[in-house]
């Protein structure tokens, strides 16, 4: 076969599938509304399982609700029809995956929610199916050609099933108020959890950090600067606010003979930028390389010009390369 031809077909799947996404805004409805308001209050678990390649698209859903504030868990329909309906309690709430939803699978999962008072919430583009006559909420998929070449194999089905998913998880994030704290807390590990990594995690602070107070002499300033090992010195106010920061190269350009006679406030550099806590240490560095500096204080709010903490460059290089 032609690369062309190939690379057509290629197209047209996507094309395929775009078009049934395109139909996906009919789902977002009144039931739509129901459901996430229904997963927020769960005091439980949210169970999701599908047959075939649908339990694979409630597997990914799963994890994703997971990471984003909601407990939930994966369970295969035919495990639970074997022994693991226990896995499922009268807290919990249940989302049921299935094209056809017709899938003999599903009937002893459907009897027993159904049995226990568990909430269904079905996920189907057959309205006249067994899923959905037993769901308390439903969410119809549209009708649509799936992709593949015989026109059989689930694909445009399983991505409009995900992306229904995906529309869940996200609403329920917005619903619950789930911020980047919480999904930091919840992604400690790995590239995503460097990544989210904040300032007040990498920081410097109390004893460690390197300040003066605005009227100490030279000598202190260079044992402070020097104990510390930043190249730098913070200089406060009797508010104990930073007024200024001292850095090596200020103490150089200043040596002539009446050096020793100043005081930390007469060169010091005014102003110096400060960064909140809770910004991530990747654009603390942007900050660092954008005003060619090497060192940051901390501050607990944006307005506030009392120090916390300090940073190095080269605590966010460890952490951001």
């Amino acid at each position: 076969m032609k690369r062309s031809k190939i690379i057509n077909h290629g197209k047209e799947v996507i094309t395929t599938e775009l078009k049934g996404i395109k139909k996906l805004n009919k789902t977002i409805n009144q039931n739509f509304d129901k459901a996430v308001k229904t997963l927020s209050k769960v005091k439980g678990r949210v169970i999701i399982t599908g047959v075939g390649k649908s339990g694979h698209i409630a597997s990914k859903i799963s994890s994703t609700m997971s990471s984003t504030g909601t407990p939930s868990q994966y369970c295969s329909p035919t495990d639970m029809s074997h022994g693991d309906l226990g896995a499922i309690s009268k807290k919990d709430a249940l989302i049921v995956i299935s094209n056809s939803g017709n899938s003999n699978e599903l009937i002893n999962l459907l009897n027993f929610a159904k049995k226990y008072s568990i909430s269904i919430i079905g996920i189907s583009s057959n309205s006249e199916s067994d899923l959905i006559k037993a769901s308390d909420i439903s969410l119809i998929l549209p009708n649509a050609a799936e992709a593949c070449s015989i026109g059989l194999a689930p694909t445009t089905s399983t991505t409009m099933a995900l992306i229904i998913g995906d529309a869940l998880c996200v609403s329920l994030m917005k619903l619950k108020k789930f911020k980047m704290s919480d999904y930091k807390r919840l992604h400690p590990g790995g590239s995503l959890g460097i990544q989210m990594l904040q300032v007040q995690d990498i920081m410097h602070s109390k004893m460690k950090m390197p300040i003066v107070s605005e009227n100490a002499n030279i000598k202190s300033v260079i044992i402070e600067m020097t104990k510390k090992s930043f190249g730098h010195v913070g200089v406060k106010n009797k508010k104990n606010e930073l007024i200024g920061i001292i850095t090596d190269g200020d103490l150089r350009r200043n040596i002539n003979k009446h050096f020793f006679d100043n005081r930390a406030k007469m060169i010091m550099t005014s102003k110096p930028k400060l960064v909140e806590k809770n910004i991530l240490v990747g654009d603390a560095l942007n900050l660092m390389n954008k005003y060619k500096i090497t060192c940051l204080f901390v501050v607990d709010k944006n307005k506030s010009k009392i120090p916390i903490g300090i940073i190095h460059i080269h605590d966010c290089l460890r952490y951001a390369n």
